[in-house]
């Protein structure tokens, strides 16, 4: 989101559209948040219309105008596509271009050709943790689900022993590592640095993935034994191509965005002057919008034309790799209405009122409000736009990096224990041919793992920060 932006939002937000008691705002804000929990999971409604008709029982129980309540969607709703949204995109063609291309399978191969016995699990966890990176959760387990059930039977695996590192790697990503939407949002909604968010993500991503992934996969193994179900054994997207692009190229090319960011950062705190030239090329080229854009220019030669793919080719990948991320953007779209009304009712002013009484922490309190909405609505991307809406507040005055590891407190808390109102839930449970009672043991216990581990390593990195 732009500075003018986030100007105008905050003006908007300085005067509340309602002059309700703290008691009435509480109450709207339960019944509110019930609206779309009851929505999504008794009626099975789409979150985007469940996050729409929420957001407008949201204002109605804080007694607040409909017209100012629409205005407060609808300036949310646009403030966070255009903030989020192009970013969304050119992830989504990234990932899809290192699907085509086979370079997912190349880097797959490799490392699988390096790795036997012991080292799988850890093998799994690397290769889950860099195809991850560009890819949405659930492209990223329907990519690497082939591998993980190829890999458990042709080496006699444990299905647990391999899968469950493989989908640590993905999970994490998926909740602390921009440019996915969740910590997109997050960082949009508190005003955080995404360079720094980016480096502070990947200190916690590190050790929570390896004790959710290689380290529990020893224990799920033995609670959970099951082989890898032929029948969900499928095709791989690139055993059709005649070449694909080399390891070392198709690493380079998805770490480049990574990279350009962190550069960005460094410069920002070693250099700390805005009239300095170098800082004002890296804030150039490091910015998500220019060095996603430059990941994806040069995906189309480094992976597209590495695999032959003619123009017509690259045009017909980009263009269906933006066909399935209407659902996220609209989501994460009425999510960021959804957080604007919150603001705009008074919700902010009341956290913080609240909060000087408490003697909990922000970082901690942002974590439990995103583990509540986690547990109640499934949805990882639900639970952080909606807590990034409600703990936006807690973020004025803080430093850049705990600005930051508010929004991994947020991303943290919105893996929690995953369960029967989660679609991955049911992704995992198909695909694994597992029942509901294996699910829960391995997978769920995995998330919450997650969860608890990177809210440990935030407040302990918050202590020394």
């Amino acid at each position: 989101m732009t500075s003018l932006s986030v100007e105008i939002l905050a003006a908007d937000a300085a005067e509340p559209i309602t002059s309700a008691g703290n008691a009435q705002l509480g109450i709207a804000v339960l019944a509110g948040i019930a609206v779309i929990v009851l929505l999504i999971t008794k009626f099975k409604l789409h979150a985007f219309l469940a996050l729409t008709i929420g957001s407008l029982a949201l204002g109605a129980f804080a007694g607040a105008p409909l017209a100012d309540t629409i205005k407060s969607f609808t300036t949310g709703l646009g403030a966070t596509v255009a903030g989020v949204g192009v970013l969304i995109a050119l992830g989504a063609i990234l990932g899809k271009l290192l699907a085509d291309s086979g370079g997912a399978d190349q880097i797959v191969d490799t490392i699988l050709a390096r790795a036997s016995g012991r080292a799988m699990p850890w093998a799994m966890v690397l290769i889950a943790s860099v195809i991850g990176l560009p890819l949405f959760f659930e492209v990223g387990i329907v990519l690497l689900i082939p591998v993980v059930l190829l890999v458990a039977k042709r080496g006699n695996y444990s299905l647990m022993r391999i899968g469950i590192p493989a989908l640590a790697g993905l999970s994490v990503m998926h909740g602390l590592i921009p440019p996915h939407p969740g910590p997109l949002v997050a960082i949009d909604a508190v005003g955080a640095n995404l360079g720094v968010t980016l480096a502070l993500g990947l200190v916690v991503a590190v050790p929570t993935v390896i004790i959710a992934g290689p380290v529990f996969s020893r224990y799920a193994a033995r609670w959970v034994d099951i082989p890898a179900p032929e029948k969900m054994i499928p095709t791989r997207p690139s055993e059709d191509l005649e070449k694909r692009p080399g390891f070392g190229v198709t690493v380079a090319t998805i770490l480049l965005p990574v990279v350009l960011m962190l550069v960005k950062a460094l410069v920002d705190i070693v250099v700390d002057d805005p009239d300095n030239g170098l800082q004002k090329v890296t804030d150039v080229i490091g910015s998500p919008l220019i060095a996603l854009l430059a990941a994806v220019i040069v995906a189309l030669f480094t992976l597209g034309r590495a695999a032959g793919f003619t123009k017509e080719r690259l045009s017909s990948t980009v263009e269906k790799s933006l066909a399935p991320i209407a659902g996220i953007l609209l989501i994460v779209g009425a999510g960021g209405g959804f957080k604007q009304t919150l603001i705009d009712i008074g919700v902010g002013q009341m956290i913080l009122d609240f909060s000087e009484n408490w003697s909990i922490p922000a970082l901690l309190l942002a974590w439990l409000i995103a583990v509540a909405i986690r547990l109640a609505t499934g949805s990882a991307t639900v639970a952080t736009i909606s807590a990034a809406g409600l703990v936006a507040p807690l973020a004025e005055g803080m430093s850049t990096s705990h600005t930051a590891l508010l929004v991994l407190a947020i991303g943290a808390g919105s893996l929690f224990f995953s369960h029967v109102n989660d679609a991955g839930f049911w992704l995992v449970k198909e695909y694994f041919g597992m029942s509901v009672g294996q699910t829960i043991k391995t997978w769920s216990v995995m998330e919450t793992i997650i969860s608890v581990v990177g809210i440990v390593f935030v407040l302990l990195l918050s202590l020394v920060l």
